[in-house]
């Protein structure tokens, strides 16, 4: 069921990425938040943001409650930079085969 109140489930995103002919050993959901994780620590952004952004929140469930907006200029700005990224990706950008360049 869809509800506004309620996000889908990581379940109904990998059943589209089936559907799509990834394998489950290619991709899933959680992978592409791994993955934004990984290259924006990689392209210098700082874990705090990251870490907010992806919704990994305070363990306090108090202070976790009024800090929704934490970081959020810095966060908007690593989003839209992360966005031109995959645009820039989408265009044709050179993407560089990590397993070919530890080889070479």
């Amino acid at each position: 069921m869809r509800s506004n109140r309620q996000p889908i489930s990581e379940n109904t995103l990998n059943a589209a990425l089936r559907s799509a002919g990834y394998a489950k050993d290619q991709m899933t959901s959680h992978g592409f938040r791994h993955t934004a994780s990984t290259l924006l620590h990689e392209r210098g952004y700082r874990s705090e943001w990251i870490e907010r952004q992806l919704s990994h929140g305070d363990r306090n469930v108090m202070r976790a409650t009024y800090n929704f907006a934490e970081y959020l200029p810095e966060r908007r700005r690593m989003m839209q930079e992360w966005a031109d990224y995959l645009d820039g990706l989408a265009a044709g950008a050179k993407v560089v085969n990590i397993k070919a360049a530890r080889n070479s």
